[in-house]
């Protein structure tokens, strides 16, 4: 349920908040102890949501960088119990614009 003010939906997260995305890679399989403690990860303040795709071994976590930064979220999971191997770019590296040559100025 959404709070009401004078006739007005008000979010729960304030507008001036900056929400970014951290995108990890993690190895190994997360254990069942794991899971659970990347579950209560969401009650940290600042932690909006937390993505996990077990096909690609990534974790993605959406957080509010007035809040945390990105080495406490990636100190959190290491806490939970996930072995976070590395930090991926969350726009994948795009290949070089073809070359144009030029044509020849007419006269």
């Amino acid at each position: 349920m959404v709070p009401v003010t004078r006739g007005v939906n008000r979010p729960w997260y304030h507008r001036t908040m900056t929400q970014l995305d951290v995108l990890y890679r993690y190895e190994g399989h997360p254990t069942e102890t794991a899971m659970f403690a990347l579950g209560n990860m969401r009650e940290v303040y600042g932690i909006r949501r937390i993505q996990l795709d077990e096909a690609w071994k990534t974790i993605r976590v959406e957080y509010d960088a007035t809040r945390l930064t990105k080495p406490i979220v990636f100190q959190l999971l290491r806490s939970a119990g996930l072995q976070v191997a590395e930090e991926l770019p969350l726009i994948p590296p795009q290949e070089p614009a073809p070359a144009v040559e030029a044509a020849p100025a007419q006269k």
